[in-house]
């Protein structure tokens, strides 16, 4: 029994300890929330200033914007440096877009002269690829899948040299057998792919390139 005179705790004043044990807790709550919000705020700002990393606009003295040309496409333009995610490593890239296959090549930067890409060629190499095209034609008597693969492998190799000698020994003046249509596709692929560099060179258009080097070729 209790004594006389020692009431116990009455129902408002455990009421009132309830109250406060609920406000403490939920201000724990609160304030967990709150630094849990703060962390993520901090990581999305951290994400963002990863984001906006500035982007390179030279590399390995290429720059966003030049002329370069890869074998197997010719003349293209570098129109941007970006990284992607291979595997688990980010590679930095070149973008290059060949605008009239409407074509975009993504050439990692470190593999640009294994992959053969290059610099647009100086006025003397183009000269001497003007000179190849004064020069004889050269006419083998083997069988057209073989040359064919000679010719091939000549417009691949991105040396305007090699494919104006495609050119001379495919073109026929007035007067001369006509081409067949195989010869006449890679006349005109070898054609195309010289005249690009040229115009590039020049700072001109394809199609006054081309004129200019038929023009060469009926003269010879």
């Amino acid at each position: 029994m209790k004594p006389e005179g020692a009431a116990g705790p009455t129902r408002s004043a455990k009421a009132a300890k309830a109250g406060k044990d609920v406000k403490a807790k939920g201000g724990a709550k609160t304030k967990r929330a709150a630094n849990k919000t703060g962390a993520a705020t901090k990581a999305g700002a951290t994400a963002e200033v990863r984001r906006k990393k500035k982007t390179p606009t030279e590399v390995n003295g290429f720059s966003v914007g030049d002329h370069v040309v890869y074998p197997a496409h010719g003349v293209g333009r570098i129109t941007g440096i970006d990284e992607r995610a291979v595997g688990d490593q980010t590679l930095q890239m070149f973008v290059v877009s060949f605008e009239k296959d409407k074509m975009t090549l993504m050439v990692p930067t470190h593999k640009v002269e294994s992959a053969g890409m290059r610099r647009l060629s100086s006025r003397e190499t183009m000269d001497a690829a003007i000179t190849t095209l004064r020069g004889r034609a050269r006419q083998r008597r083997v069988m057209w899948s073989r040359r064919a693969q000679e010719y091939e492998a000549k417009l691949n190799s991105g040396d305007p040299v090699a494919i104006a000698e495609v050119v001379r020994d495919l073109h026929r003046n007035v007067g001369q057998p006509d081409q067949s249509y195989s010869e006449r596709q890679m006349y005109e692929a070898a054609l195309d792919r010289l005249a690009r560099e040229f115009a590039a060179v020049d700072n001109t258009d394809t199609e006054q390139a081309a004129n200019k080097l038929e023009d060469v070729l009926r003269a010879a």
